[in-house]
């Protein structure tokens, strides 16, 4: 697991060449190839066709004859209704046991955030049952004729990121700043087990986006900016994930792996989420394929398609990139998945129709919601119209059960019955932990250290300080239990280690002082303070930025390491973030800065690099490099490597190891360059969910209970998060009786709104209703105990059926008249009914300077 990475002109120890079957040399030059002058072009790449971009390639997993003839076998007696059930995935919490029963579904899913009953602290003797009913009802051929045994994915993209107890590793950014493919292997072999654990056959990874503009808010999905890196770790995982072709295939401890997202995800004009790429098709190939190039090769199962446009067109309806290109160009003949209701944004499409997206090459529609339904009848209809060909539904049909029987699903005993199902002892295993340990080792970046501060010696006294310190959920990030990594504390990740709790078993062991102060406000002087701060969770769509500036406009971290230098105190930050940020100031205000990225459970690794053994000797060195180019300035957002723009502060590849020379002073410079600085932000309350520092609670007259998954139910009040625009974005409260209670936007500490007041503002929010208003619903905005105040909005809100999204605004100056104390805002928003109510929600917000369009006016004309 120490194997050095290479950047030669090789996968590991398997040449290009061999990853290409019957080409010409000049096709073999389209395989990316780095060299100090850039990308390496084809010879012929300005007159070859087209396709010839594109290279057929040796993929590991050849076809079997016997598996055809079975394929055959199956198909030769499947009814209409059964292929088309076999591409139909819904998701959990959207389908019954009798649904599977009666449609025999392929496929089906837990999106990021959904859980056996709704339940986030489900064991996993949980997600087996529900593996072990849902399998026993696909191959039930009572209602629906069919023995085909379904399968289940899950989005286990840094571990088996939805199971309370889990290794969580480090995001796929600190991993490809280790430089190190074998480890990659260990950490998904180490992944399937525990997948396989819960009784789960299929995991939707590798991302493979090579990223190009950081403001993506999934930067931290992609290994790094370089294709080189991208392409040798997508092979590491897939044999890590389904095994090696030629040992333990898809065996007992191996499951289905995915190459995602196919293709041109991580290069979107702007860093737009589920934006256009707007590559040539040469750079497509060189810089967005090569992640296929190697899980394909590899013998990679399942491809994922994108949400992202190329050139304008979905992917998701592109029949030449998904089959042209991928099926037989590149000879994959696995399956093709949908991502959440992609084939929905295809022109003429929607969610509950798109026969386009098959004809393009999807086989299988990921289609949560409701929409399933209606999806599958239309399916069929168009099939039975020839708008769908059977030949192309039984081309997809093929493709799914090879997959299934390549797997042995057919064969294998049903999941409760499997060697590690429901092996407790397998999730979160030491030696699992151990792994996830080395990768955050292994992932550390050192961008500075000045005077040689680092290592420190463990038996000083230390201050650890900064919010990330002891929070397992911020050091995670995203997709870790829920889907956009929010709402959980460090008791949702038993097992794991903290960065406190990792530098406090440091300091114990060797006879050290240490002591946990958030706020930096120390009962003793320490020898050095430890500052550990950085991004707040977020997953796609949600952690899109417009620069790159670190908390631009709230500096308090900043403020934190200032106070600590300027009582003579050494500072050591350590930085997590799931992408490259502008921190010049930060940098300035530290004597040493590492970055974390986002390590995971296992914060304990951060400690094993900083502090020396008891004898004083280095016990870990730093290994991790840079794997993105650091930025020198906010808008220096799409650096990257070989590029012959401006070069960036800290180029890829850089990391500084223990008695290297510091090239970063304390005189950068701190100017943004924004001429809008001083300009009021609109504050986000929720949006796609809800922003830090807040938090969500539905709160009754007997207890308050914080939203921490995507369903939440307490006998008085019903919320789950929905789909407006994209992937719940939004959300359904529904008030199940009379003066149910309140759903509440809260914090813990107080929040000085007064800037806000004082910018004539709004407070909005956009709505559907979903019943008819009967009684009174009031807004509220609370600050300290005795200050609450309530804005009727009955009379502005019509119920009418199918009513399209509606946008309520209301001065601020009303919830002021009512006594609020914009000083200490600890709710800024809470809805209560007085009568059974349901209502769709999203995109809280206040917005300066709008009182004069508010629909409710309050202020003094």
């Amino acid at each position: 697991m120490k194997q050095k990475f290479n950047h030669a002109l090789m996968l590991g120890a398997v040449s290009l060449t061999s990853l290409l079957v019957g080409c010409s040399q000049s096709t073999t030059d389209n395989v990316v190839i780095s060299t100090k002058q850039g990308v390496a072009k084809s010879k012929d790449a300005a007159t070859a066709n087209s396709i010839e971009i594109w290279p057929k390639l040796n993929i590991a997993v050849k076809p079997d004859a016997k598996i055809e003839q079975r394929i055959t076998d199956i198909l030769s007696g499947m009814t209409l209704a059964q292929k088309v059930a076999q591409t139909i995935q819904p998701e959990i919490r959207d389908i019954t046991l009798d649904d599977m029963r009666t449609y025999g579904f392929g496929s089906y899913l837990n999106g990021g955030g959904a859980f056996p009953n709704g339940d986030k602290h489900a064991s996993p003797s949980d997600w087996v049952a529900l593996a072990e009913k849902m399998y026993q009802a696909s191959i039930d051929d009572s209602i629906d004729g069919s023995t085909i045994p379904t399968m289940w994915g899950t989005d286990a993209v840094h571990g088996h990121n939805n199971v309370i107890g889990a290794t969580l590793f480090p995001h796929n950014i600190g991993l490809g700043a280790a430089h190190n493919p074998a480890l990659i292997e260990e950490i998904a072999k180490a992944t399937a087990e525990e997948v396989l654990a819960t009784g789960i056959d299929w995991i939707f990874a590798p991302t493979v986006a090579t990223v190009r503009d950081d403001r993506w808010g999934r930067t931290y999905e992609g290994y790094s900016e370089d294709p080189e890196i991208v392409r040798d770790y997508s092979a590491s995982i897939v044999k890590g994930l389904q095994g090696s072709a030629d040992s333990n295939f898809l065996g007992d401890r191996q499951v289905i792996s995915t190459v995602k997202h196919f293709i041109g995800d991580g290069g979107t004009v702007g860093g737009d989420d589920q934006g256009d790429n707007i590559a040539d098709e040469q750079t497509l190939f060189d810089i967005h394929a090569q992640g296929y190039v190697g899980g394909l090769t590899a013998g990679a199962q399942s491809v994922m398609a994108s949400f992202n446009s190329w050139n304008g067109d979905k992917v998701h309806g592109n029949r030449y990139l998904l089959t042209s290109v991928l099926k037989e160009r590149m000879g994959f003949d696995g399956f093709v998945v949908g991502d959440w209701n992609g084939h929905g944004q295809i022109q003429g499409c929607s969610n509950e129709s798109c026969p386009q997206a098959m004809n393009a090459g999807l086989d299988i529609y990921m289609v949560p919601t409701g929409a399933w339904k209606p999806l599958l009848e239309n399916t069929i209809a168009q099939v039975e119209s020839g708008e769908i060909s059977t030949t192309r539904l039984d081309d997809a049909v093929t493709r799914i059960l090879r997959v299934k029987l390549r797997a042995g699903l057919f064969d294998k005993p049903a999941p409760a019955e499997r060697i590690l199902s429901g092996n407790k002892d397998i999730i979160g295993s030491p030696e699992h932990r151990a792994v996830a340990r080395q990768a955050v080792r292994e992932s550390l970046v050192l961008l500075k250290n000045h005077q040689q501060v680092l290592p420190l010696s463990a038996n000083a006294n230390i201050l650890v300080a900064g919010g990330g310190a002891d929070n397992i959920g911020q050091q995670s990030g995203g997709w870790s239990i829920t889907w956009q990594g929010t709402g959980n504390t460090n008791q949702d990740f038993p097992g794991g280690t903290s960065i406190y709790q990792g530098i406090q078993q440091a300091v114990a062991q060797a006879n050290g002082t240490v002591e946990l102060a958030v706020d930096g406000k120390f009962t003793q002087k320490p020898d050095v303070a430890i500052v550990v701060f950085g991004e707040q969770p977020y997953a796609e769509g949600n952690g899109d930025l417009d620069n790159l500036e670190y908390q631009r406009g709230n500096k308090t971290d900043l403020a934190l390491l200032k106070s600590l230098k300027a009582q003579g105190i050494p500072v050591v930050s350590v930085f997590l973030t799931g992408r490259p940020l502008w921190v010049n100031p930060e940098l300035n205000a530290s004597d040493a800065f590492v970055v974390a990225w986002l390590p995971g459970t296992e914060g304990a690794g951060v400690a094993d690099v900083l502090f020396t053994a008891a004898n004083g000797d280095i016990q870990h060195d730093f290994k991790g490099q840079l794997s993105f180019s650091w930025p020198k300035s906010p808008t220096q957002t799409n650096i990257n490597r070989f590029d012959t723009n401006d070069s960036g502060l800290l180029p890829y590849g850089f990391g500084l190891k223990y008695g290297e020379r510091s090239t970063v002073d304390n005189t950068l410079s701190e100017e943004t360059g924004s001429d809008n600085e001083q300009a009021l932000p609109v504050l986000a309350i929720y949006d796609r969910n809800v922003q830090a520092p807040w938090k969500m609670a539905l709160v009754t007259a007997q207890k308050s209970a914080t939203v921490a998954s995507s369903m939440l139910e307490n006998g008085a009040l019903k919320f789950r998060t929905i789909d407006r625009r994209v992937q719940e974005d939004a959300f359904k409260v529904e008030w199940l009786k009379a003066d149910a209670g309140q759903v509440r936007i809260y914090h813990d500490f107080l929040q000085d709104l007064r800037s806000y007041t004082e910018s004539n503002s709004t407070l909005q929010f956009d709505y559907q209703l979903n019943s008819a208003l009967q009684d009174a619903l009031f807004l509220q905005m609370n600050c300290a105990q005795s200050c609450e105040s309530d804005v009727a909005l009955t009379q502005h809100m019509q119920f009418e059926q199918a009513q399209p999204w509606q946008t309520m605004s209301v001065d601020l100056a009303c919830f002021k008249q009512n006594s609020t104390d914009f000083s200490k805002v600890g709710i800024p928003f809470a809805l209560r009914s007085k009568e059974p109510l349901s209502l769709s929600i999203s995109d809280i917000r206040i917005v300066p300077n709008t009182a004069s369009d508010a629909v409710i006016r309050c202020a003094t004309p």
